[in-house]
């Protein structure tokens, strides 16, 4: 599903790990906040309740190297809705492998920052609306490696330089305010999105209606809800109300 100006996608998180639907804290292993079985059914849920896109994080992929690869699977298999998948992709070969899957788009992390030319190749052979970067920053850094290491560019620095590669959209985590359930901050948000002409979906501290309300008028393409949904902050329903971009 290509991104529209005209709305802002809002994407339920599935992440990954162990086999479970999980919710870490900041992304830190042994924090988990939510542990559900069978991932593929809290997927299916969230299109039950009306979501056009699917958001998927193989935190086991990320953390410990190991893909979840058959769960991935049978997301896939239990879903009609467009998925988009990161976490673990840290060769060409796996990338190919999920977008050969049918998999609508995978996010980068670490392989593109260091490794460029992987998004050159995967753009050109699967098409850039298939290959989306992921930057999470931290202190207004871009940080890697399952947020372990910081690099000395902030988002806007890095975010030129991916579409120069032929990324067709970014994914911006706020890891300062994820999964904290205690709201974002609109600056960065803003700043990414005046620095770069790519669609840009969101991540990181949503936990009101309201937030989602601010992401609209801010002008993002979308928007991921982990946290909130699973701990009933947000109700799903409610929040897709804010697909339309608001008129201001």
């Amino acid at each position: 599903m290509s991104f529209n100006k005209d709305e802002m996608l809002i994407m339920p998180a599935v992440d990954i790990k162990d086999g479970k639907c999980v919710q870490l804290v900041q992304g830190k292993p042994g924090s988990e906040m939510v542990e559900i079985e069978n991932p593929e059914m809290v997927a299916s849920h969230w299109e039950e309740l009306g979501a056009k896109n699917i958001h998927v994080i193989d935190l086991s992929g990320t953390i410990d190297g190991e893909t979840s690869f058959n769960v991935i699977k049978k997301i896939l298999n239990e879903v009609s809705v467009p998925i988009q998948l990161g976490g673990g992709i840290r060769d060409i070969d796996y990338a190919k492998k999920l977008l050969d899957l049918d998999i609508e788009r995978i996010i980068i992390g670490t392989m593109g920052i260091e490794h460029p030319e992987t998004i050159e190749e995967l753009s050109d052979e699967y098409g850039s609306d298939r290959i989306m970067i992921s930057l999470d920053s931290k202190d207004n850094k871009v940080v890697i490696k399952g947020w372990q290491e910081k690099i000395d560019k902030s988002p806007t620095e890095i975010s030129q330089e991916f579409k120069e590669h032929g990324a067709g959209s970014i994914l911006f985590t706020n890891v300062d305010v994820e999964g904290l359930l205690g709201g974002f901050y609109t600056e960065p948000v803003e700043e990414l999105k005046k620095s770069v002409d790519l669609p840009i979906v969101y991540s990181g501290g949503i936990t009101t209606i309201d937030d989602i309300k601010k992401l609209n008028e801010s002008g993002v393409e979308g928007v991921v809800i982990g946290s909130a949904l699973y701990k009933n902050k947000i109700d799903l329903t409610e929040a897709l109300k804010y697909q339309k971009r608001i008129v201001k």
